[in-house]
């Protein structure tokens, strides 16, 4: 069951932001006609993608709070990267 919630994880906001790239127009507002940024952004930042275009869109960049929220976005994405190296830290030799 935890292999499950795991694998959710990290696929969930992946194919969410897929879905919303092949499904709706939202990605191309808010990235323009470029589409390596937002492929990056599914490959190696998923929830700081996410919580990009719901801020652009509905919040606007000038507000101080959408910007803690992108910067939420990637902290959750910097703490999957670390949590695994955090959560075996007592395996490593010494």
């Amino acid at each position: 069951m935890c292999c499950f919630v795991t694998l959710f994880l990290l696929i969930g906001p992946r194919f969410a932001l897929v879905c919303m790239w092949l499904f709706s127009d939202i990605i191309t507002r808010v990235f323009g006609s470029n589409f390596i940024i937002p492929l990056l952004g599914i490959i190696f930042l998923p929830y700081t993608a996410i919580f990009y275009v719901v801020v652009y869109l509905y919040m606007g960049m000038a507000n101080p709070f959408a910007w803690a929220l992108v910067i939420l976005g990637f902290i959750i994405d910097i703490s999957a990267y670390g949590g695994g190296w955090w959560g075996n830290r007592g395996r490593l030799r010494r």
